[in-house]
């Protein structure tokens, strides 16, 4: 039985300037564009999804969050700094101990979609 080849463009070119109209006029600005990119690069590690994960049941100390994830506290404080940056994780202070939990349930819904996809 041949292969199909799977078809990656048209045979013919034709413009459909009712659906390019649609496209320009829904399309985010560059900056917004650069931005989601640059959220979605910080899901790319798998430390830093481990470390939401932790997040989505408790709020945890740096000191617990690097026993569980087997690693030095100056590895996840420099993952948890990106979570931070990007505004998925928010920390607070107590006596000597810092607590990191998630930033909203933005993460959590993020995170679930991205399941859901790859368990289709």
């Amino acid at each position: 039985m041949a292969e199909e080849k799977e078809i990656l463009c048209c045979d013919t070119e034709e413009i459909h300037e009712e659906l390019l109209k649609i496209v320009k006029d829904t399309m985010p600005d560059e900056l917004e564009l650069d931005d989601l990119a640059e959220l979605f690069k910080v899901f790319g590690d798998p430390t830093r999804i481990r470390i939401l994960f932790i997040l989505f049941e408790t709020e945890v100390c740096v000191c617990d969050l690097a026993k569980a994830l087997n690693m030095t506290q100056s590895a996840v404080s420099h993952q948890l700094r990106i979570l931070k940056q990007s505004r998925l994780v928010k920390n607070r202070r107590e006596g000597k101990s810092v607590f990191y939990s998630l930033a909203d349930n933005h993460v959590r819904t993020i995170i679930a979609q991205g399941r859901e996809h790859i368990l289709e």
